[in-house]
């Protein structure tokens, strides 16, 4: 009998005077799903840009820089990388670090273009939950002398959280 006297003070407590509503309806719930892939291109001043791809879904490291070899199409955008009939490009990932591995010459893709690969990789991870302080590495068919090192993305901050286009 004791026990139910407490129960029910609990019970009492518990009940402070907060009223239950109903759901607020706030619009569509989010989804995880993206409709398009982020891709860097360059703008008309080579300042890197962000330009998502409506593909439907986010896709891979691999789909992403397949989409950026293909290049930017009629958008009005242009890329730091050469023409090339191959776009497959295999993507390892790691906790820390992306290696690519491209269909390319180290003389084929500028410095801009370098940057539009490694922030096209990136951009792909972070969407994908991610780190955005994954470094990116890139293995060319002929290789630089630098070519190989660790790279981060100039127009991603390492403490974002996520990605979204720029203007």
């Amino acid at each position: 009998m004791k026990h139910v006297g407490w129960m029910a003070l609990v019970l009492l407590l518990a009940a402070c005077g907060i009223q239950p509503t109903g759901a607020d309806d706030a619009g569509q719930a989010p989804t995880g799903i993206s409709s398009g892939t982020t891709v860097y291109f360059l703008d008309s001043h080579q300042d890197l840009h962000a330009e998502v791809l409506e593909t439907g879904r986010l896709g891979t490291v691999s789909d992403a820089m397949t989409l950026l070899l293909q290049g930017p199409g009629g958008s009005g955008l242009s890329t730091g990388i050469a023409s090339t009939d191959v776009t497959r490009v295999e993507a390892t990932v790691s906790d820390s670090t992306i290696l690519l591995k491209v269909p390319l010459a180290a003389s084929e893709v500028s410095r801009r273009g370098i940057d539009q690969m490694v922030c096209t990789a990136l951009a792909s991870q972070v969407q994908s939950g991610g780190s955005p302080r994954t470094t990116v590495r890139i293995g060319f068919t002929i290789p630089s002398a630098s070519s190989d090192r660790p790279r981060t993305c100039p127009a991603i901050s390492p403490s974002a959280a996520r990605i979204s286009p720029t203007g």
